[in-house]
């Protein structure tokens, strides 16, 4: 076995018929081949660039109500009360305006805040370990959308997956994908090599179907052949050899120009790879800013953060002149290989013309040992622990896409790009014995980009619209959050978070609105879409199990 380069393996398996290759590496229809006859998925615009989506799943399932919090219902407070982040005593949340961002500087710890950051609504507040969110919210690219589910919530990590990746709840026989179903509409499967990708150890649900094999890799920067060593005298070889047998001749059969296709597609998407640098010594991307006000290390290093952190000298501020510092970490360094297959997905949707790429961070099944114990002196309580470490991903991760895709934009520009969260269901309202949290019903999706409409100021101070859906303020008119032990944090089954948005309406707005399905490619790509008894547009009562939701959010 031996590792070739992308440059090496292209050379030698663009000339090989590999079965296996073929099924895993190209997205080519194997029924039939779709005519582009409506909506715009994967057509230029009249900017002459295509809109693009990338999708961040929360596997496990997020505790919602630690993540954007609801400061403004004292429930919140009495029924963690080992878990909830305490209310800052100098910032208010009951403030109006901006989010709340306290930079460290270069002496803090990044993360020493500890307490909510107001998020200027009057109600709620981001975790802490999301402050890199405050900026983005600031700058109006970032919807904070909460209480979303579906009918009938399954509490099965497997079940409930499957139902927010095919788009069906309830409907175990719809074996195919949401997003996959788009890229099927797009018409595009049968003449791009690329058109969606996952970064991952497989290919998840929300990207497959019978009719195309999209894309999975689980690292870009390597392909395994069994083959020849890769030496100039065995490369010079085996291309002799390659060459003279592909003068063999091969009678016309049925299938022969799908086979024919399929090799191309195969090729093609190989070159593809074969130019683009994933390398860590390719992993340049930097902020523009003085990151955290951190002037020290910005002076030392001749700007700002790196924004993809995949090893301590490029996470955060760790590397000092005089002694590193664990505190200056944006991420745990349990992170940074997620943020390899972050900065691959980003790479492929900003270099080639792939419209969806996804990637997944495991480990949000917190039942127990979600924060930590607190201890004042040691800096440690509510707003540390697991669930904190694996926010700070989610927090830096948004921040550094869209400096990217500003800074180094190419084929995708952060007006091109919605990103988006997703993640099973919630947990529970009241704390376990455990200091953790349990299987629940609605959660937080973050959607962030520059097509994305958030918050906005308004004169003197004040807010024209905000970014929060659903938690407290104007954002949470149609269905508002109702406060104490009785309202919206136990009215699911008398003791969960009701939803009172279904997630099939915010991926179908962005499907729609900013991908460019068309209503009626939308119905096909979400079952039951149109359905009146769904209302997933508008307002209603799901009549599954008669609770009111708010229909699409107005978020592009």
């Amino acid at each position: 076995m031996n590792t070739f380069s992308r440059r090496s393996f292209l050379s030698h398996s663009a000339k090989l018929g590999l079965g296996a290759a073929l099924a895993s590496l190209t997205d080519i229809p194997f029924v039939m081949q779709r005519a582009l006859a409506e909506g715009t998925i994967g057509q230029p615009g009249p900017n002459g660039r295509v809109r693009k989506l990338l999708f961040i799943f929360l596997r496990g399932a997020n505790d919602g109500l630690n993540s954007v919090i609801p400061l403004g219902d004292s429930a919140y407070q009495t029924s963690r009360p080992n878990l909830a982040i305490a209310p800052d005593p100098v910032e208010p949340y009951t403030r109006v305006g901006a989010a709340f961002f306290p930079e460290a500087g270069s002496n803090a710890g990044i993360y020493a805040h500890p307490y909510g950051l107001p998020l200027g609504n009057g109600f709620a507040a981001l975790h802490p370990s999301l402050k890199f969110l405050a900026p983005l919210y600031n700058s109006g690219d970032l919807a904070l959308i909460h209480r979303v589910g579906y009918p009938k919530q399954s509490r099965s990590h497997f079940d409930s997956q499957a139902y927010w990746e095919n788009g069906a709840p309830a409907d175990s026989a719809v074996k195919d994908g949401l997003l996959y179903r788009a890229m099927i509409e797009s018409g595009l499967a049968n003449t791009s090599p690329l058109t969606a990708i996952s970064i991952g150890s497989s290919l998840p649900l929300i990207l497959r179907g019978s009719k195309a094999a999209m894309t999975n890799i689980s690292d870009p920067n390597r392909y395994a052949l069994l083959s020849v060593p890769n030496t100039p005298a065995a490369n010079a070889k085996a291309n002799a050899a390659l060459a003279a047998a592909n003068t063999a001749t091969f009678a016309d059969k049925r299938e022969r120009e799908l086979l024919q296709l399929q090799y191309k597609n195969l090729h093609d998407t190989l070159e593809l790879f074969a130019q683009l640098k994933f390398s860590e010594a390719d992993n340049t991307f930097r902020d523009e800013a003085v990151t955290d006000g951190d002037t020290d290390w910005a002076n030392a290093n001749g700007g700002g953060y790196y924004l993809f952190p995949t090893t301590p000298d490029k996470n955060g501020g760790w590397r000092r002149g005089t002694g590193n510092r664990a505190d200056k970490y944006v991420i745990p360094t349990s992170g940074q290989e997620f943020f390899e297959r972050l900065k691959a997905a980003a790479i492929i949707l900003n270099q080639t013309d792939a419209i969806v790429a996804g990637v997944s961070i495991d480990g949000w099944d917190t039942h127990s040992d979600q924060v930590q114990a607190k201890d004042e002196a040691a800096g440690v309580g509510s707003h540390t622990g697991t669930h904190a470490g694996l926010l700070r991903r989610v927090g830096w991760s948004l921040y550094a896409l869209q400096k990217y895709f500003t800074r180094y934009a190419a084929k995708c520009r952060w007006d091109d790009l919605a990103v988006v969260t997703l993640s099973e269901f919630g947990r529970t309202t009241i704390e376990n014995s455990d200091a953790g949290t349990d299987h629940a019903e609605a959660s937080v999706m973050f959607v962030a980009g520059g097509n994305i409409k958030g918050y906005e100021p308004g004169t003197l101070g004040g807010v024209k619209r905000t970014g929060v859906f659903n938690c407290g303020g104007d954002g949470d008119r149609v269905l508002p959050w109702a406060t104490g032990p009785t309202g919206s944090l136990f009215r699911a089954g008398d003791r969960y978070l009701q939803r009172n948005t279904d997630y099939r309406s915010v991926l179908g707005k962005i499907i729609r609105d900013h991908l460019g399905a068309s209503p009626d490619q939308l119905t096909r790509i979400i079952p039951g879409y149109a359905n009146s008894s769904e209302s997933l547009k508008t307002p209603g009562l799901q009549a599954r199990d008669n609770t009111q939701v708010i229909g699409e959010p107005d978020i592009v």
